[in-house]
């Protein structure tokens, strides 16, 4: 079935190289999570990743209060190339931005960026913990990367700065905004799948009207409506990464038009 692991075999990101009968020692949370929480002792095996060499197996050599000595004994999976998409949002109260990050990670996004509008209620954000999130949706889930967790930055600022041929795909409430299965079909027929994109999401109270104006205003956005209904913050910030994937992304199977 589709979704399914093996949990007896725990994954981590690493901040290491992998290269063939390397030792590795793991410590802190990492050494906490193998020895304390899932009780593992020498000869249990863990997959490892660090988002640029690949998924690799390791035996536990020797698991002490310090920490868990690993070797790497095989390569599982080659690094491949993963869609090149960010997600822009407007940070919202409460563990709803959790989940924001957490489906972020299972997504595929490859930054995500909050960014403070207008209409922005909440002051300050936890990257780390929003990265941490993230961080633990990839391990669970399999991808090879692991998102990066940008600073917030002002809205205006980004728009700015916005790289020449990144798409942005702007989630727009106005009446006359092409519905996103639309667009993203239009999209799949005539632009490269590889291209570098982006979506973004207003904040609850939603874009003041020059936000969007100067959005709008960028040769690569392209303004999308999510439907009749008004969606919350975070249900917009699932169906935008959902309907990016099915259309533009690598749900769509095979590796034509990803490449490093």
């Amino acid at each position: 079935m589709q979704g399914m692991r093996d949990v007896t075999e725990p994954r981590l990101f690493i901040d290491a190289d992998l290269k063939p009968d390397q030792a590795l020692t793991l410590t802190g949370n990492q050494h906490h999570y193998l020895g304390k929480v899932l009780r593992l002792g020498a000869g249990a095996t863990v997959k490892l990743f660090n988002g640029c060499d690949g998924e690799w197996r390791g035996v536990i050599d020797h698991m002490s209060r310090q920490g868990a000595e690993i070797a790497l004994t095989e390569q599982l999976r080659t690094q491949v190339a993963e869609p090149d998409l960010w997600l822009l949002f407007a940070p919202i109260k409460g563990k709803r931005v959790d989940a924001i990050a957490e489906k972020a990670g299972e997504l595929g996004v490859s930054r995500v960026l909050p960014v403070i509008t207008r209409r922005t209620v909440v002051s300050r954000v936890n990257t780390e913990r929003l990265q941490a999130n993230a961080m633990e949706a990839a391990e669970q889930c399999e991808r090879l990367t692991v998102p990066e967790v940008a600073e917030p930055r002002d809205l205006a600022a980004v728009l700015d700065e916005w790289p020449t041929g990144r798409r942005l795909y702007l989630a727009d409430e106005r009446a006359d905004a092409t519905p996103i299965a639309e667009a993203l079909a239009k999209e799949a027929k005539q632009v490269d799948r590889g291209r570098p994109a982006a979506v973004l999401i207003g904040p609850e109270g939603g874009f003041e009207e020059a936000e969007k104006v100067r959005a709008r205003a960028l040769a690569d956005c392209v303004p999308v409506s999510l439907g009749p209904r008004l969606l919350r913050a975070d249900t917009a910030v699932f169906a935008m990464l959902t309907m990016w994937q099915a259309h533009l992304g690598d749900w769509r199977g095979g590796d034509a038009g990803w490449r490093d």
